[in-house]
């Protein structure tokens, strides 16, 4: 049996929603009936991404160009969240990840995921939260990993910011409890996506897999149905969460 959440009249911000996870959560947003906000990196396929839906639709979709690596690009981007008249679900899922030693971890490395990671999505969880608090409605999703909860070489500057991610969603949630804003953080394992493709190779993504109790990587909408009802009305009393969706992968 397939239930289908009612997003109708709710207007939906996903940050990294061209790809991934991000696309697959756009999907299931749009298709509840919502308007959907989606962020990327890239100004000429955004551009391009915005010109399609103009003239082939839907009406319901709005991509915005936002480099939360760059101050500029950044301050812009919450200027345009700022001036929406509402928001009620905000989904931080876009990041950036870097593999090293921590003895060879250069600083300009560091200071990067710091602002795509952590700085960014905190930014604009103040900026959503200020317009949920309005509405005395709002459901916040950010997007961590498995790396916030156990350790594994060359991921700690990555572990860091996601570790910081989801103590701000507790902060949050306890903040943002007395407006009916709920906050939680979904912490996805391997996931089949572009990104992993480009990053592993078949043989990696192979061993991965069988070090999973599942036996396979999650596929992104697998993750998206997770904070899809995070961020829906079915969700009433659920808040200040780490949700893992990994195969079992930290149970082992």
């Amino acid at each position: 049996m397939t239930i289908k959440l009612d997003f109708s009249g709710r207007v939906v911000l996903i940050t990294g929603g061209i790809r991934g996870i991000g696309a697959a959560l756009a999907c299931d947003f749009f298709e509840g009936g919502a308007q959907v906000i989606l962020t990327g990196t890239d100004q000429v396929q955004i551009a391009e991404l915005n010109r399609r839906c103009a003239k082939e639709g839907p009406s319901n979709v709005r991509y915005l160009q936002a480099d939360f690596g760059d101050e500029a690009s950044l301050n812009h981007f919450l200027e345009e969240i700022e001036d929406l008249p509402r928001l009620d679900v905000c989904v931080n899922n876009a990041g950036i990840n870097k593999h090293n030693l921590i003895s060879e971890m250069e600083t300009e490395d560091f200071d990067q995921l710091m602002r795509v990671n952590l700085r960014a999505p905190a930014l604009i969880c103040r900026a959503a939260c200020r317009l949920m608090r309005r509405a005395n409605y709002g459901r916040i999703v950010n997007i961590a990993s498995i790396w916030s909860l156990i350790s594994k070489e060359r991921r700690g500057v990555y572990a860091a910011t996601k570790s910081g991610l989801v103590g701000l969603t507790r902060t949050i949630a306890v903040d943002m409890a007395p407006y009916s804003i709920l906050a939680n953080a979904v912490s996805p394992g391997f996931v089949s996506t572009e990104l992993t493709a480009a990053t592993l190779s078949p043989q990696e993504m192979t061993d991965l897999a069988a070090q999973v109790p599942l036996q396979r990587f999650a596929q992104p909408r697998e993750i998206a149905k997770v904070v899809l009802f995070l961020a829906s009305g079915l969700n009433t009393y659920l808040t200040g969460q780490n949700i893992v969706v990994d195969g079992g992968f930290i149970s082992v």
